[in-house]
């Protein structure tokens, strides 16, 4: 009797194991740049301007609704990101939104964060992305909506911004 309930367990918390759905995704980028902090956070935190310093925007718009600001980024490659500013941190030069709409992913929540960089006159920008993929359920997963487009997604959507806010940034002295 106890190897046969010892069993029952054993398919019970087998079949639990496997049927928890997607797992979390994450994006760290980081870069440093030759600039003073509020430099840099006064530009990313100017959550209307993405296309000055994101080279996938083509354009941005943003809109309130009530106590929210949306915000729409129109991709060169015509897609539409909608998004939705969560916080804004000055004190820590923090920003923190969510998606609305558009692409891979679900329940994306990333925050830009800026703080001061290893030597006097830089920064030092964080760029986190949290996200799942598109699909909530356990295979069989349809294509373009797994793990791997997601976190493509995110790689070929956003991590060029960084490396653009550097050019932009630094180029602007």
């Amino acid at each position: 009797m106890k190897k046969f309930l010892a069993l029952i367990a054993m398919a019970v918390f087998s079949a639990s194991a496997v049927a928890h759905g997607p797992t979390p995704q994450k994006v760290d980028d980081r870069i440093v740049i030759k600039a003073e902090p509020a430099k840099v956070w006064a530009m990313v935190k100017d959550f209307g301007k993405a296309e000055a310093w994101m080279p996938n925007v083509a354009n941005t718009t943003t809109e309130k609704k009530g106590a929210e600001t949306l915000r729409t980024l129109t991709l060169k490659s015509g897609g539409k990101l909608v998004e939705r500013v969560k916080d804004v941190d000055d004190a820590d030069m923090k920003i923190k939104f969510e998606f609305v709409s558009g692409g891979p992913v679900a329940n994306y929540s990333p925050y830009i964060s800026v703080s001061p960089g290893p030597n006097a006159g830089e920064s030092s920008v964080r760029y986190f992305h949290r996200f799942y993929r598109f699909y909530p359920n356990n295979p069989p997963i349809p294509e373009g909506q797994d793990d791997a487009s997601a976190v493509k997604f995110v790689k070929d959507t956003y991590t060029p911004a960084l490396e653009s806010l550097k050019k932009v940034i630094e180029n602007s002295k």
